[in-house]
């Protein structure tokens, strides 16, 4: 999409990497280009993936058509390859992603989407296939189905135990949605039954030997195992917050986590893919993925969880991407600490062998998450175990811990900023002018391969463009979440079944605080939900008047492929009305029919505001909306956000 300019971007980092590291105030010019470069794709790409998206989720996705209403079509492609199917690991992750970006900013179509989805799960849970039924559950390890609910009884890797527990964690996301905004009822009554049945599939199944979420290797994968454990503590929570209880989850979720720990190779320093199964080095962007799928904002650096940030996580990171370097010619003449194109594993012969988008995306994602984190706590730890890692980025580096006022932190996270950042532009240099994504590129020319429109491609760049900019998922560690029991035994809790008959949503369930122009705002009093997914609960008469304001800019503009919209205005926040240092909005909850640009700026509270809305085109050019300036006092209350929305004049 702006492959020209990534294409300089990554040459100039490799000829630098090569020829020895320039002084730190070019390295950071140069990472401030870089920067801008990805900021522009983000912002242009972020609409195209989640209208590509949703295009792929029937029954009136625009590419989806003869797909029952809620099933996510893995792919529009019917042949070369056929993807014409749903699976239930790629549905759960997208729509974990749909709900996250529901729950940060709410949106009555994706509501809906949302609610057609588990309607649609729960008749799949029924649907008696050749893993089994769902009178003793076994049926719920089946892969994938007919886009019209149906089973699928060709040969395949079966039975994948990662699918349970992947929707069981997506529909808690929105069950907590819906208990937090006060209908616990709908989440009692509709949500909780489907997710008790796939609950308990993983408490008696999860020691279970399964195919892994490439389908290709039977044993245990890391991927499966920690989201089963993630689905059963989420789980237990749940429960609690219903007026009930998961026993099974209690019981069995510390032996899960006891069995994750194995898939760590101390010697080796990285995550072994999967167990039980030999035949690879069990180097694998599966490992990526679990770790990126297991973040918890509020976790910190928690290694036995694998958080992104965790020595073993980013240990893992460079041993995984560094297997790519040398296999691909995409990656030819690329050095450590620069950004390379990533595929599943060295070894993969599907297709040849290609780099991946979502893994590519998935090696970003776990980056910005890390530097969230690493910003929240205000430190970055080095250890023995990670220094690798941190040398290739900063090679004077040692093990120690950073405080955010040292400049070594300050080094550190400008690396990785850089370095994450690196592989969001391999994607855009591979992305096509029209900003399809499809399964692989290739690993010679870089041209898209195998799956077009892939929907899980689209999941995984709109969830690495929200960590980018800050929006992070909800908190699910609970104190006993990362303690690993003394003793580890295989232990596993048969269950019982039953099929979820209440799917009809009642009307109107918007957020407890109302709703101003598809996002819910906050006010001086009562709790809303605001446009950067925080919750503010204030009232007049007993809160301190906030003296900082984040302010939550949406513009409505219709804008076509390759515009940004910026806000420019009257105070320093806002540029000094100097449009080269205006402030880009991101297109990431943009639709055809919600055209909405969106971007939160920190204001003193009190302040008086002149602004006004720009379109940077393609070019460079600059468009101005007409006069006059709009003006906004930003609220002097308890709220510490608020939200301004307007339309292009």
């Amino acid at each position: 999409m702006h492959a020209f300019s990534s294409l300089l971007l990554l040459g100039t980092f490799v000829f630098q990497s090569v020829l020895g590291r320039p002084d730190g105030t070019r390295v950071r010019r140069e990472g401030e280009i870089l920067k801008r470069s990805v900021d522009s794709f983000v912002a242009t790409e972020s609409p195209i993936a989640l209208t590509k998206l949703l295009c792929n989720i029937g029954a009136s996705g625009c590419a989806a058509s003869g797909a029952a209403s809620g099933v996510v079509v893995a792919s529009p492609s019917k042949s070369n390859p056929d993807y014409w199917y749903t699976w239930t690991r790629d549905s759960a992750l997208v729509f974990k992603s749909i709900v996250d970006t529901f729950t940060n900013s709410y949106d009555a179509n994706l509501q809906s989407e949302i609610q057609n989805y588990i309607a649609a799960q729960a008749k799949l849970q029924g649907v008696s296939n050749p893993s089994g039924s769902l009178s003793d559950g076994a049926g719920l390890g089946e892969p994938k189905f007919n886009v019209d609910l149906s089973q699928f009884t060709g040969a395949w890797g079966r039975p994948q135990r990662d699918g349970p527990a992947l929707r069981a964690i997506a529909l808690i996301s929105y069950a907590n949605w819906l208990i937090s905004n006060g209908y616990t009822s709908t989440a009692s009554d509709i949500v909780w039954p489907i997710i008790k049945n796939d609950l308990t599939y993983v408490a008696q199944y999860w020691n279970q030997t399964g195919f892994d979420l490439w389908e290709e290797v039977q044993g245990s994968s890391f991927f499966t195992v920690a989201a089963q454990h993630r689905s059963l503590i989420e789980g237990s929570t749940l429960a609690k917050a219903l007026g009930t209880s998961c026993s099974a989850c209690d019981n069995v979720a510390p032996q899960v986590l006891c069995f994750l720990q194995r898939f760590w190779s101390s010697s080796s320093g990285y995550v072994v893919a999967n167990i039980n199964a030999g035949g690879r080095s069990g180097k694998d962007a599966n490992t990526i993925l679990g770790s990126i799928h297991n973040f918890d904002p509020s976790a910190g650096c928690d290694a036995n969880t694998f958080q992104p940030c965790s020595d073993r996580a980013l240990a893992n990171h460079k041993v995984v991407t560094d297997s790519f370097r040398s296999i691909y010619t995409v990656n030819s003449g690329i050095a450590q600490g620069v950004a390379v194109a990533v595929g599943r594993y060295p070894e993969d012969s599907y297709y040849n062998g290609n780099p991946w988008y979502l893994n590519t995306l998935a090696a970003a994602e776990q980056l910005y998450d890390a530097l969230y984190v690493w910003k929240q706590q205000g430190s970055i730890t080095v250890t023995s175990t990670s220094l690798a890692f941190f040398k290739d980025l900063v090679p004077s580096v040692t093990a120690g811990t950073y405080a955010l006022s040292s400049s070594t932190y300050t080094s550190i996270y400008n690396a990785v900023q850089t370095y994450a950042d690196g592989y969001m532009a391999v994607v855009e240099k591979y992305t096509p002018s029209g900003g399809a994504l499809a399964e692989q590129f290739d690993r010679s020319s870089g041209s898209p391969l195998s799956a077009a429109d892939l929907t899980w491609s689209y999941a995984a760049f709109l969830t690495a463009a929200q960590r980018r900019s800050g929006i992070v998922p909800p908190s699910w560690v609970v104190s006993s979440a990362s303690s690993v029991p003394g003793s580890c035994y295989a232990t596993s809790i048969i269950g019982s079944y039953s099929t979820a008959t209440s799917t009809s949503f009642p009307a109107s369930q918007t957020p407890k605080g109302g709703v101003t122009s598809g996002t819910a705002t906050a006010t001086a009093t009562g709790t809303a939900t605001t446009g950067t997914g925080t919750k503010t609960s204030t009232t007049a008469t007993s809160c301190a008047t906030a003296t900082s304001v984040a302010v939550t800019f949406n513009e409505r503009k219709t804008t076509t492929f390759g515009q940004t919209v910026k806000i420019v205005g009257n105070i320093a926040a806002l540029g000094n009305w100097n449009t080269a240092n205006a402030v880009a909005l991101s297109a990431t909850g943009y639709t055809s029919s919600n055209p909405v640009w969106s971007g939160t700026v920190s204001l003193p509270a009190g302040q008086a505001i002149q602004y006004k809305y720009i379109v940077v085109n393609t070019d460079g050019s600059v468009t101005w909306e007409a006069d006059p300036n709009h003006s906004y006092t930003v609220p002097a209350t308890c709220a510490t956000t608020a939200t301004k929305s307007d339309t292009w004049q």
